[in-house]
């Protein structure tokens, strides 16, 4: 969904969104019931957790320093391919919600996209990826988290004509 802003190779490469310590498990993707049983299939030691109309990775207490990675990447990137989770498909992006409002903002942990403008971002997003955002948001409200600061925020819900 990003492809105009970030290549697969670049993604392939860095994994950051694949990779989770302690403090960002948080981030794990929302999964639906035909792309957890993918997953599954591939990797049938994968564990999953119901949550709302999805699909989490369940994945135990992590502690120190050690990295949970999500079973669907390997060594060339995600075997999904493009068939990846709505939330993998749109990152570094996440819907949030911000002083009771739905937003959209951009982590600064993907430095490809992060150090674009946040205007030709904004632009980006109001092609039609934020409205496809919100109303996946509708459906699966359990894939709104609460604003963390790490990211920045871009577009307010306001700010998108339904």
């Amino acid at each position: 969904m990003i492809k105009k802003l970030l290549e697969n190779s670049t993604c392939a490469q860095c994994r950051m969104c694949c990779i989770f310590d302690r403090y960002d498990v948080w981030e794990t993707p929302l999964f639906d019931e035909i792309t957890m049983n993918r997953v599954k299939s591939a990797v049938p030691d994968a564990e999953f957790a119901k949550k709302g109309n999805g699909y989490v990775l369940n994945v135990g207490k992590i502690t120190g320093e050690e990295l949970f990675s999500c079973p669907a990447l390997a060594e060339n990137g995600c075997i999904l391919g493009d068939n990846k989770p709505f939330d993998c498909r749109i990152w570094p992006f996440r819907i949030m919600y911000f002083d009771g409002c739905r937003v959209i903002a951009v982590s600064s942990l993907c430095e490809s996209v992060h150090r674009q403008s946040h205007d030709k971002l904004r632009a980006f997003l109001k092609e039609g990826l934020a409205k496809e955002i919100f109303a996946y948001a509708d459906k699966f409200p359990e894939a709104v988290h609460e604003y963390y600061d790490n990211y920045s925020i871009l577009l307010y819900e306001n700010e998108i004509a339904k």
